[in-house]
């Protein structure tokens, strides 16, 4: 694996360890608070808008919908415009975290940056936010916009 996608995938884990740990009370693990932030933008979203915007697959956004809608964080109500189509909303319960887990993707990116002059943590966030950029349009099928691959 290449050191720079190695780092990604290292810090990826670590940070769902860490969302694990802080928010051990809830019975939310570190992969679910993607799931309720989208729904806290975006307030019934379908099961496959879903799947879009956190760049997973249908049946990943099912199984950890299942686990949610079990712990009462999210409820699945029909659309009224397409009966074969199921909204997610955010409960009661899950929006009593909203800010709890704003702060906690707050503390883990201090964390990681607290020794970083203003300049190094805007260079980043410009370096990241356009990897970010890039790795979403091959996802999202419009590979034609990626330069050819090459073996470097």
């Amino acid at each position: 694996m290449h050191p720079f996608m190695r780092q990604i995938a290292i810090t990826y884990r670590c940070a769902l360890q860490f969302r694990e740990k802080e928010l051990a009370d809830t019975g939310l693990s570190g992969c679910h608070t993607p799931y309720l932030t989208a729904l806290y933008r975006r307030p019934g979203l379908s099961q496959e808008e879903m799947a879009r915007e956190l760049n997973v697959n249908k049946s990943s956004v099912t199984r950890q919908l299942v686990i949610l809608e079990e712990k009462g964080y999210v409820e699945r109500r029909g659309d009224p415009k397409d009966k074969r189509s199921l909204l997610i909303y955010p409960t009661e319960k899950a929006l009593s975290l909203q800010e709890r887990i704003y702060s906690c993707y707050g503390a883990w990116s201090r964390l990681l940056t607290r020794d970083f002059t203003e300049d190094e943590k805007t260079e980043l966030s410009r370096l990241m936010g356009k990897i970010a950029e890039k790795a979403e349009i091959y996802v999202k099928g419009a590979e034609e916009k990626c330069p050819p691959l090459q073996n470097t």
